[in-house]
């Protein structure tokens, strides 16, 4: 069996000499049979690494423009990457996003990215910015640690609404990474702990309240390693130490992790020609070395690619990641477990399909794989295929589409979405503007490996990157499935009522809507009997977020119903009073 490494530098050479050569995960990954025996001279080619010099490029030196804003009834979408004014900061380039909310308030979201000072010189380090108004606005205060290489961005949070920020760095041939804990919503960063670590690690928190609350688990592609072949580590103290490398059976790579709301650790990624799903019920016990006590194969129809040339979206990288999640509504699919990627399918010519697959067994048995995207033909690349699930069982999806640009790599953001734990979707909707992903390399030929989305009931939360500008940036989308509300939103609406936070509330809670253009709108709250208690806005108001903060003083504890009326629709709501 070929190594790695040699498997890179044949692919390399023949990218070389073919100039079009597309190569799937069994052409160019490790086949990681038994691999914790292989030797340490296999280790492959380094991918993440420094080539240019840290030259600083101050961002008050480079001039300014409109940054990119785009608002439809389904979709917000909102540059994150501004200066201190709000404007896009010409020649610096953002991509690889990953995004994460505050449970406590979930206005507050904070988004990472492989920040690139200057599209002249591929220095990256650990940028963010953050929100606190919903995603309406954002600050970009800089990076992490200025002047210190840094990729592969993956953010999540504890149940307190701490924030953790992981990054890549490598030097003198090895990886590794820090974990770095935010207190404040993203304003300000601690000192990064060591967390062991690799190329592409991914990382899941604990949330729950059993005895591994607060556990913070990653994983890595083992061949690009501090530790290797070791691919897993976690910290039971709260990011303050992390406990020695050891390894996932079968060395799942380039794939995502979560923790079940009993608190079992479940890691997916790729394997040789396919799919792996891992799972430790015992990971949660500090006390315990960790077991994995199941993993299984499972076929999505097709492998990873990447590294396709110039003739593919994404020239010099992945077409995204294996992703993971879990439905936990206690609704009708409560407990099932989903595995969607953008793969190379074994039963068509399409050059990239998005693919499904589900278990209703705790992960020891999965469905057939499905197709999600529904254009006609096979000439068409679905790539960076993205999943999450929301409260009440909704499973949300996005991905990037050239099927509107047939012989371009041209690329559109795509939605569908499930009510019924995935055995039928909506018709696939086109959510943005068409861009050119091969705009604004910054001296890197890709726009990362991949995209990041959480979901609530409102609807879905990107972190992603695009073109708009003639450069990548970084953008927030707040994605709105068509049926929101008790009533039934149709199409043309020119509304989006999101959900009021805090719900249940005590005191007071904030209602917030999107307006698509400029319209009169009518907000009222009324008893579960239809009695009108309050008008809150009965005005012409401009597009955009707007919020209004509605207090319980007066009233008795209850259910109460909230509506929102414009020109052409209404939409309905309900919360619930504590007293």
């Amino acid at each position: 069996m070929k190594t790695f490494a040699y498997l890179l530098t044949l692919r390399n050479f023949l990218m070389l000499l073919l100039g079009v050569s597309f190569f799937s995960i069994s052409q160019i990954a490790n086949a990681q049979e038994d691999s914790k025996d292989i030797k340490q001279e296999t280790k492959g080619v380094l991918m993440e690494f420094p080539e240019d010099e840290y030259v600083p490029s101050l961002r008050e030196t480079h001039a300014t423009s409109p940054a990119y804003r785009y608002f439809t009834e389904d979709v917000m979408i909102v540059q994150v990457n501004v200066d201190n004014n709000g404007f896009n900061i010409v020649n610096d380039a953002a991509n690889e996003p990953s995004i994460v909310y505050d449970p406590t308030n979930p206005d507050n979201i904070c988004i990472g990215w492989r920040q690139f000072d200057n599209i002249n010189n591929n220095f990256r380090q650990a940028g963010y910015g953050y929100t606190i108004d919903g995603g309406e606005t954002w600050t970009f205060p800089g990076v992490i640690e200025p002047g210190i290489f840094r990729s592969d961005p993956v953010l999540r949070c504890d149940r307190d609404g701490n924030y953790y920020y992981n990054s890549l760095t490598s030097s003198g041939g090895e990886y590794w990474v820090n974990v770095f804990k935010s207190a404040d919503a993203g304003e300000t960063w601690e000192m990064g702990t060591f967390a062991q670590g690799g190329d592409k690690q991914w990382m899941s928190i604990d949330m729950t309240d059993g005895i591994g609350s607060g556990n913070i688990y990653e994983f890595w592609n083992g061949n690009y390693s501090i530790c290797f072949p070791d691919n897993f580590t976690r910290s039971t103290d709260g990011n303050n130490s992390y406990e020695s490398c050891s390894w996932i059976p079968g060395g799942p790579y380039w794939g995502t992790t979560m923790v079940s709301p009993d608190g079992i650790l479940y890691m997916c990624g790729a394997e040789w020609g396919g799919f792996i799903v891992a799972k430790s019920t015992n990971a949660q016990d500090p006390d315990a070395d960790v077991n994995w006590e199941l993993t299984v194969s499972v076929s999505l129809g097709g492998e990873v690619i990447g590294f396709g040339g110039y003739q593919c979206p994404n020239p010099e990288g992945l077409l995204g990641q294996t992703i993971i999640a879990m439905d936990s509504s206690g609704g009708p699919g409560d407990g099932n477990i989903y595995l969607l990627c953008s793969v190379d399918s074994y039963t068509n010519s399409d050059p990239c399909d998005v693919r499904f697959t589900r278990s209703t067994d705790a992960g020891y048995t999965w469905s057939p794989s499905i197709r999600i995207n529904d254009d006609p033909g096979n000439n068409a690349y679905q790539w960076f295929g993205t999943m999450s699930v929301a409260p009440d069982g909704r499973i949300d999806v996005v991905w990037l589409d050239t099927r509107n640009s047939l012989g371009s790599v041209n690329s559109a953001l795509f939605y569908t979405y499930s009510l019924d734990q995935g055995e039928t979707w909506t018709p696939n909707v086109q959510i943005s503007e068409i861009f050119d992903p091969h705009l604004g390399w910054p001296q890197q030929n890709k726009m990362g490996d991949y995209f990041d989305m959480y979901s609530d009931e409102s609807g879905a939360h990107l972190a992603w990157a695009a073109t708009f500008n003639g450069e990548q940036d970084v953008y927030y989308a707040r994605i709105t499935p068509s049926y929101v509300g008790v009533d039934e939103k149709g199409r043309g609406s020119n509304v989006s009522l999101l959900e009021s936070f805090p719900n249940p509330f005590k005191d007071q809670t904030t209602i917030r809507y999107n307006l698509v253009t400029k319209d009169f709108v009518s907000l009222k709250v009324y008893t579960m009997t239809g009695t009108e208690v309050a008008t809150l806005v009965e005005e012409t108001q401009e597009p955009g977020l707007h919020q209004f903060v509605f207090s319980g003083s007066g009233l008795e504890s209850g259910v109460y119903y909230y509506k929102l009326q414009t020109g052409n629709s209404s939409v309905t709501k309900r919360f619930i009073l504590l007293k």
